[in-house]
């Protein structure tokens, strides 16, 4: 069960679980990255969603991570909520243009990305283990 000692751990868990799933879900089938792209780009109403899916996400990563200045995850951890809010905000406000920016930095590398997503979130995935005390 989480604590407020284990909240971050346990929140970067997760992220490094969806990190490495997305990944491997890119790199059986590539291009899959690429095409939820173009759907993102073509429809306004999952933008108007996924911004406020991940506005919400993001306040509460926030808003549950204690803050610790002297603990380099915490500090992460909380970061990584306002950066996400900050994400939702842009999504919300101008998702056509975010959406076509993501789109470039994505380009025709998404296996390559999917790489770094896999060693990311795998990474994130033995942080939390080894904070929860696991090993």
């Amino acid at each position: 069960m989480a604590t407020a000692d284990t909240i971050p751990a346990w929140i970067v868990m997760f992220i490094g679980i969806y990190a490495f799933a997305a990944a491997m879900g890119e790199l059986r089938m590539p291009g899959t990255w690429n095409g939820m792209m173009t759907d993102f780009e073509q429809s306004p109403g999952m933008r108007f969603i996924a911004g406020l899916f991940t506005l919400t996400l993001g306040a509460c990563v926030y808003l549950v991570t204690p803050w610790r200045p002297d603990d380099w995850l915490y500090i992460c951890v909380s970061a990584l909520g306002g950066l996400l809010t900050i994400e939702g905000i842009l999504l919300l406000a101008a998702g056509e243009r975010f959406i076509t920016t993501g789109k470039w930095v994505l380009g025709s590398a998404s296996e390559v990305w999917a790489g770094i997503s896999a060693v990311l979130g795998a990474g994130l995935i033995f942080v939390a283990l080894s904070r929860l005390e696991t090993f």
